[in-house]
């Protein structure tokens, strides 16, 4: 009887066959992964998405009928219940497109020009919660439209209530998270095990009422912990 974990259900979404084909060949021979649908436009997504519930959904943003990043919007948006991890592959490097899709939920942002091998990290690496975004990436994009994000969501917390809610060392993991370390990073710099930061991350998120990693990174920044300057 195998221990091993049960592999992430992938769904892909591109309009065009060719990368979804490259795609579900690249995917598919990974033992650790499923690919469990495929779809041509946001609409296709969406549905597939509410019928196959896979764990990761691998989004292009431009399509016809529905776009990717109105599809992730009802796919992970604040209002979706029990939503599947997006990551957005585009080959579009525009600040605003990333600004959208970690508006509309996404969990991960990568172009497509990225060898397959970070295309596969990237699916395990937002399937584990955590965020696809390189550190200077975190720095000039989050940090620049922190602000913003979620502009309609009130509920979220200001800095004192987060300095409250926190132990100094949580706190100390939420600043780092922010600054785009990796939970092995961050076990190196605090000398501790990468389990027990994985602890303190979900511990983070339980007590600031987050969804994931994204969000944290968006808090930390809004209510000033970290800085996209400093």
């Amino acid at each position: 009887m195998s221990d091993a974990p049960p592999p992430i259900r992938v769904l892909v979404c591109d309009d065009q066959a060719l990368v979804r084909t490259g795609y579900v060949t690249i995917f598919s021979a990974q033992p650790d992964m499923e690919v469990v649908g495929e779809a041509e436009n946001g609409h296709e997504a969406v549905q597939a998405a509410a019928r196959l519930r896979p764990d990761v959904v691998v989004m292009d943003i431009r399509m016809p009928l529905l776009g990717g990043i109105q599809a992730t919007r009802q796919l992970a948006g604040p209002d979706a219940e029990a939503p599947p991890k997006v990551l957005v592959v585009t080959t579009f490097n525009v600040d605003a497109y990333v600004y959208d899709a970690l508006r509309a939920g996404a969990s991960g942002f990568l172009l497509k020009d990225a060898p397959p091998a970070e295309l596969v990290n990237g699916i395990r690496t937002v399937a584990r919660g955590e965020a696809l975004l390189a550190p200077a990436v975190t720095r000039h994009l989050i940090g620049h439209f922190a602000e913003h994000l979620r502009p309609a969501d009130t509920s979220r917390p200001a800095r004192e209530d987060v300095v409250r809610a926190l132990t100094p060392r949580e706190l100390e993991v939420l600043r780092q998270i922010a600054e785009g370390l990796s939970n092995a990073e961050i076990a190196a710099e605090l000398f501790i095990t990468p389990e027990t930061v994985k602890t303190y991350v979900s511990r983070i998120l339980a007590k600031l009422g987050l969804r994931d990693r994204v969000q944290a990174v968006v808090l930390a920044y809004r209510v000033g912990l970290v800085s996209s300057t400093g």
